[in-house]
């Protein structure tokens, strides 16, 4: 699969992009890891796939601040492979080139390389999406989202604590 970027990229989407196997983007294409700004944590394997792609510290610093980046900075992160002002017409040119190979070796490449990456995406899954279902729950989730409509600061407060057997203890269970 070959995603070509162009305007914006933001979470889901970005992830989505980020689920391809080639990423193509214009200079001017803006790419964020937007879910702190909802209060929420990357999800569909974000976060493995953003570790996978560049530095661990990197990586925090987009998921932790929802900063927003263009195209070429994609690129030098490693998060898009290359920068073109008409990556469609990139992303065909490589489909064509991809599409001389036979497809058994393509399709046998990609499992081989896919199942090089160390860890079991099927544990990150499970444990993004315990993770999001937590985020969900939240007083914070909920003033975030505020916030983000309403372009304003959130004024978070405390940080709720998970213990076994309690919805949370600091927000009310939902009736």
């Amino acid at each position: 699969m070959i995603a070509t970027v162009h305007g914006h990229c933001y979470g889901g989407g970005l992830q989505i992009a980020l689920a391809a196997d080639f990423r193509m983007t214009t200079p001017g294409a803006r790419w964020s890891v937007m879910e702190s700004r909802w209060g929420i944590v990357p999800d569909m394997t974000g976060t493995r796939t953003l570790a996978e792609l560049a530095g661990l510290d990197v990586i925090k610093r987009l998921v932790m601040t929802g900063e927003v980046i263009d195209g070429s900075q994609a690129r030098r992160l490693g998060l898009a492979a290359e920068v073109h002002d008409d990556p469609l017409s990139a992303a065909l040119d490589l489909a064509g080139r991809l599409a001389d190979r036979s497809p058994d070796a393509l399709a046998a490449a990609k499992l081989l390389l896919n199942q090089s990456a160390a860890g079991s995406t099927s544990r990150t899954f499970a444990r993004e999406r315990r993770a999001q279902l937590r985020r969900l729950l939240l007083s914070n989730t909920r003033r975030a989202q505020r916030a983000a409509r309403s372009r304003s600061r959130a004024g978070y407060g405390p940080r709720a604590r998970w213990t076994p057997g309690a919805v949370l203890s600091r927000d009310k269970p939902r009736g």
